[in-house]
């Protein structure tokens, strides 16, 4: 069943698959993402594990594009879970991913699937969807392909503006939130409240080395003794997912 409308000449209808509009709209976006980002190289990445009789014991499919890979789906034939098969296919799929130049890889898993299988592993939640159908959650995971994920530091940065500086502080902020990546870390959340004065920063660390060269990274330190009083107080809890 279908809906139609039409509008200054044009029609717009609603209806189920069309394999049709999903191929030209994944060949317009994808050259609108390789123009922007200059990553002409997004490429599909499969794992495959077949029996001696030719039948599929496990699968996994997902995809590499510039530094990034992504895991989109992995599956074990029922009567073969167990074996060791699952984490077989992540190694794999990991060990090509490195092979073409990726430095992190990411997945998605419902909470009736495997989200514990991929916390074994070395993914790192980033997020999480409510609402899935029956109660569920749809997680969000990363995962460093040149670090070692246990060695990875997440932080809860709790910030104060000063009382009188608001703007002040909140471009210091920018600053030397903008210097993570040199340190091997990255801002995965920066919430603020409506009145400005304070935010809240979720922070991952590849290393505790990073951790502690960023606290003492000169540009740093220079400019929080540059404002003096007028920095942020900021109070850090060393957290893990639970």
């Amino acid at each position: 069943m279908s809906t139609q409308e039409n509008h200054a000449g044009a029609s717009l209808r609603v209806l189920g698959k069309d394999a049709e509009l999903a191929a030209r709209l994944d060949a317009e976006l994808t050259a609108f993402n390789q123009q922007a980002t200059g990553a002409g190289d997004e490429a599909d990445l499969s794992v495959r594990v077949t029996g001696g009789d030719g039948e599929l014991i496990a699968g996994l499919t997902g995809w590499s594009w510039g530094a990034c890979a992504g895991i989109n789906m992995v599956w074990v034939h029922e009567e073969r879970r167990g074996e060791g098969w699952g984490g077989r296919l992540l190694a794999a799929a990991e060990q090509e991913a490195r092979r073409r130049g990726c430095t992190e890889i990411s997945v998605a898993s419902f909470s009736f699937q495997a989200p514990g299988f991929y916390r074994r592993h070395g993914y790192l939640d980033t997020g999480r969807r409510e609402g899935i159908p029956g109660g569920h959650v749809d997680h969000h995971f990363w995962k460093s392909l040149v670090t070692d994920p246990a060695a990875a530091v997440r932080l809860v940065a709790l910030v104060a503006m000063p009382p009188d500086g608001v703007e002040v502080g909140q471009r210091y902020e920018d600053t030397v939130l903008a210097l993570l990546p040199r340190h091997g870390a990255r801002l995965e959340r920066r919430l603020r409240t409506g009145d400005g004065r304070s935010e809240v920063h979720v922070i991952r660390f590849d290393t505790r080395a990073g951790y502690e060269a960023f606290l003492a990274d000169p540009e740093r330190t220079a400019l929080r003794t540059s404002l003096g009083e007028a920095a942020p107080e900021t109070r850090v809890l060393e957290v893990h997912e639970v």
